[in-house]
């Protein structure tokens, strides 16, 4: 029937805009600007200097402590 190829169209029509939409949505809050950074998310000194030392000599790397390098919390 006539009617029936409508509501299929509507119904094509309506899903496309969801997914449109939920698409939408989903870059937006991905892409959103946010004042985290990747010193906030990660410490720089998860040991002491002098256990990161240990640590690097123990697995057969060197360490060395870098003067910009500062912890996560200090500003």
């Amino acid at each position: 029937m006539w009617w029936e190829d409508i509501l299929i169209g509507a119904f094509l029509i309506f899903g496309v805009c969801c997914f449109l939409s939920l698409v939408g949505f989903n870059v937006r809050r991905l892409t959103r600007k946010t004042s985290r950074t990747a010193e906030n998310l990660y410490d720089n000194f998860a040991d002491s200097p002098k256990q990161q030392a240990k640590y690097a000599r123990e697995h057969g790397g060197s360490w060395r402590e870098d003067e910009d390098a500062r912890p996560s919390d200090a500003r």
